[in-house]
């Protein structure tokens, strides 16, 4: 169990760091910022797929893919919805200043701060499974944050915060994933199969996250060539998945 909970917070801990991506957007152009991230999302739709059919859902169908878990999974998609809905809360009519902070800054921060935990919760109920598929969890929740962080350190910017202090509180929000793992993993001595729930929950949240977020936001680049490499990245991203099949 030691064991676990080494690889749990170190995972969650790398997890947080992306938060601080923000720091190397400084100096990158935009229009070479989004041809990076566009593939980023590629890369990270195919992983988050890959790992909720090749590592989490596999290992839930062997406890037994029971009623309970099929409605987990769906209140995972519920759930994540729900969590969008409070980040793109954004409707603010008064002007951004130096002294005025947009309401919707403080809503993305809260959302974050959800979507931060659950993934917490995610990343250590992975590990309660198996350390493969912790890993694989672990990888493909890296490459969903790369470009959601960018995305919320620019909300927060453009809310009306400095530079530097959207960095901080971006971290501060990141950071929420370690006591996520750490609740998942407490509440683990106390009930039962509560990892074949977490891995429910994530199966929702990936399914939803690559369906309703990423994959769409693909289909809004209609160039052939940059579409066919986005196929290829998306493959890529489900190849690495597989692969990690090899460390069981």
């Amino acid at each position: 169990m030691l064991t676990i909970w080494l690889y749990s917070l170190v995972s969650v801990f790398l997890v947080s760091l992306i938060a601080l991506v923000g720091i190397m957007t400084l100096s990158i152009r935009t229009d070479k910022l989004k041809k990076f991230l566009i593939y980023m999302v590629s890369f990270s739709a195919g992983a988050l797929l890959g790992d909720a059919f090749i590592h989490l859902l596999p290992e839930l169908a062997e406890e037994g893919l029971t009623l309970n878990y099929s409605l987990t999974i769906l209140f995972g998609v519920l759930l994540f919805f729900s969590l969008e809905k409070v980040v793109h809360w954004r409707h603010c009519h008064m002007p951004i200043t130096k002294t005025h902070i947009h309401p919707f800054a403080y809503m993305n921060l809260i959302g974050d701060s959800l979507h931060n935990f659950i993934d917490g919760l995610i990343v250590a109920g992975s590990y309660l499974i198996s350390i493969p598929a912790g890993i694989a969890t672990t990888i493909a929740v890296i490459f969903h944050e790369i470009p959601q962080e960018i995305g919320d350190f620019g909300v927060l910017v453009h809310g009306g915060f400095t530079k530097g202090r959207a960095i901080f509180l971006n971290f501060i929000t990141a950071l929420t994933a370690v006591l996520g793992a750490v609740f998942a993993l407490v509440l683990n001595n106390y009930v039962t199969h509560v990892e074949g729930y977490l891995i429910s929950l994530a199966i929702g949240g990936f399914l939803y996250i690559a369906g309703s977020d990423l994959i769409p936001e693909l289909h809004k680049e209609t160039e052939i060539s940059v579409s066919l490499i986005q196929i290829l990245i998306f493959i890529l991203g489900i190849i690495i998945m597989i692969a990690l099949l090899l460390l069981e």
